[in-house]
């Protein structure tokens, strides 16, 4: 198999706990399976003797017969561990002479690793660690941090708008009544969490306490944070070819600009969020294609893990733009921001509350 020399150069970077890991391409032999089971393998102690350096050895209990540590995962990552057949947990187990324990399916429980050697189970403690934090990275997102803007005031301009431009732009390509946000989900999304259990939901909402008192109050400084929501923007460069419209937020202080950004710094951080880009781009979805097919979806269908998952027929936006770029939804104030249930429908319309802060 042919690596590329810039993959060699550029490995992507893991990052497990406060850590940061290069994850290098494997050279893949021109062997099958069949071959690979026939084979001899003696491990070689030297194969994981330098991945033991960064890692806190003080996590190891010490045993009668040898060594033992837990790693802490949701079930929902435990396939990420096993493999195909159990293939990737006998790989470990075989490489870093040790005996792996996971829980049944279905059960809650520490991953134990134990082996007669220590820096064979340091070293599977960081490989396993890397195959959550991978798994984790391509597992679909639970919930997102999102900014509700659905006062009642900013749900009849949606309404009215919908009606504008289905009147205006009767007959343009894909512009139909399915594709515009429903009122009561009107929102900003920060950014996107996965969350596998009840520990992690309490997780993130003991961060967002936090990040209250210690991120946000110092930058509102006790004033209200007032925006403006006017204009229209799309996420491609065609617009006779869009999958999403979006209102433009209009913060003059840019406050909201910094409360996002440090938001996801800390989730980031914490390792319940994964970045996508520098800054968060503040928009609020008025119109998005992926809502045909999945009215309860979120407005987030550029992750890589969404993209290929649904078929979308976009919209042709030219004459939208033209009669309503400049179009004007109204103020708001921003009084909470949520930990929403993807795919979820809570009490008010709006998604199921996982957490919340207030800012005033």
């Amino acid at each position: 198999m042919q690596i590329d020399k810039m993959e060699i150069l550029n490995p992507p970077i893991v990052r497990i706990g406060n850590r940061r890991y290069r994850k290098n391409p494997l050279l893949q032999r021109d062997t099958n399976t069949a071959e690979e089971d026939e084979t001899d393998f003696i491990p070689d102690q030297s194969a994981y003797s330098d991945e033991t350096c960064a890692l806190d050895q003080a996590c190891l209990e010490e045993t009668s017969d040898g060594y033992k540590t837990v790693v802490q995962a949701p079930s929902g990552l435990f396939k990420f561990i096993i493999g195909r057949k159990g293939e990737t947990k006998q790989r470990l187990e075989v490489e870093t002479r040790t005996k792996i324990r996971i829980p049944r399916q279905g059960q809650e429980g520490d991953i134990v690793i134990q082996g007669h050697d220590k820096q064979g189970v340091t070293s599977a403690k960081t490989r396993i660690e890397v195959l959550l934090d991978s798994g984790r990275q391509k597992t679909p997102f639970t919930h997102f941090l999102s900014v509700p803007f659905n006062t009642q005031t900013l749900q009849d301009s949606l309404v009215d708008f919908k009606n504008d431009v289905l009147r205006e732009c009767d007959g343009d390509p894909g512009v139909d009544a399915s594709i515009f946000q429903t009122p009561t989900k009107l929102h900003l999304t920060i950014g996107c969490l996965v969350l596998l259990n009840n520990e992690e939901v309490t997780k993130a909402g003991q961060l967002l306490q936090e990040c209250q008192h210690e991120l946000i109050m110092p930058i509102l400084k006790g004033k209200p944070l007032n925006l403006k929501l006017s204009g229209l923007e799309y996420m491609n460069d065609d617009p006779s070819e869009v999958d999403v419209m979006y209102a433009k937020i209009d913060d003059p202080s840019d406050r909201l600009q910094s409360i996002a950004d440090r938001l996801v710094d800390r989730f980031e951080t914490s390792g319940l969020l994964q970045r996508d880009h520098d800054r968060v781009k503040l928009h609020v979805t008025v119109m998005n294609t992926i809502f045909r097919k999945d009215p309860t979806g979120t407005t987030e269908p550029y992750k890589q893990q969404d993209r290929g998952r649904k078929e979308r027929e976009s919209f042709n936006a030219t004459r939208t733009l033209q009669k309503f770029s400049g179009y004007d939804f109204g103020g708001y104030e921003v009084k909470n921001i949520h930990i929403s249930q993807r795919h979820s429908v809570g009490k008010d319309g709006y998604y199921t509350c996982a957490g919340s802060i207030e800012l005033q």
